[in-house]
């Protein structure tokens, strides 16, 4: 599947959870009043910082983000996915309480001037992870993989049911995945998708820059007008 096909499902997955965002009822609002009000108020402290502080704040958080999503992605594509979705809600849902108390106007300067570049850095960052744990999930399914697996879990049954208990995802990363890629084949074609999506991945990480500035510096500005 071409990275393409990737960034048009990411940007689905997104669109979808904005379209849930939307229609989320009106009593949620109600029910999330304290959280949102005690998020509100952490946003406000964080915002108090010195302009250069903000800036580095709201890059390092989306940098993280996406890294995480990006490692995590051979579990199931389930970060990405989730990534891209809830991103997607709280866009439609914010926008919908905005709009509700403010004007379309309020909504467009706060987000259209960073969104330009946040939002295509999500979408091309999350595409990279889907790509990526897409690869890697074929890859560990293949028939010889799947032997190499079945027999280190026969000789090692007691050590891998003790991981799963103990953590689920990570015994499954760990025994499959690595498994997976004592084989060169695997490892070879897993390196080139790696290549491939971590330069997908550099462009979404340098256009959170100009957004996490423009957030920082303008978006204020403009919200304040």
């Amino acid at each position: 599947m071409s990275y393409k096909r990737w960034v048009i499902l990411a940007i689905l997955l997104f669109g979808f959870g904005i379209a849930v965002g939307l229609a989320t009822p009106d009593s949620i609002t109600a029910l999330l009043s304290e959280d949102l009000a005690a998020f509100g108020e952490q946003l406000g402290n964080i915002l108090a910082l010195p302009k250069f502080q903000v800036a580095m704040f709201i890059f390092a958080k989306n940098v993280f983000a996406i890294a995480i999503s990006f490692i995590l992605s051979p579990i199931l594509c389930l970060v990405p996915i989730l990534a891209l979705t809830v991103n997607g809600w709280l866009v439609g849902f914010v926008s919908s309480a905005v709009v509700s108390e403010k004007s379309l106007g309020f909504l467009l300067a706060g987000i259209l001037p960073h969104g330009v570049f946040e939002i295509p850095a999500l979408i091309i960052g999350e595409a990279a992870a889907l790509s990526f744990g897409a690869m890697t999930i074929i890859l560990v399914l293949k028939k010889e993989s799947r032997t190499v697996l079945v027999s280190t879990v026969t000789k090692d049954a007691g050590r891998i049911l003790l991981t799963l208990a103990l953590f689920f995802i990570v015994g499954i990363f760990h025994t499959i995945i690595i498994v997976a890629l004592r084989e060169k084949q695997t490892r070879d074609l897993l390196m080139v998708n790696l290549n491939r999506n971590l330069r997908y991945l550099m462009v979404a990480l340098a256009l959170l820059v100009p957004a996490a500035i423009i957030e920082a510096y303008i978006t204020p500005l403009l919200l304040t007008q």
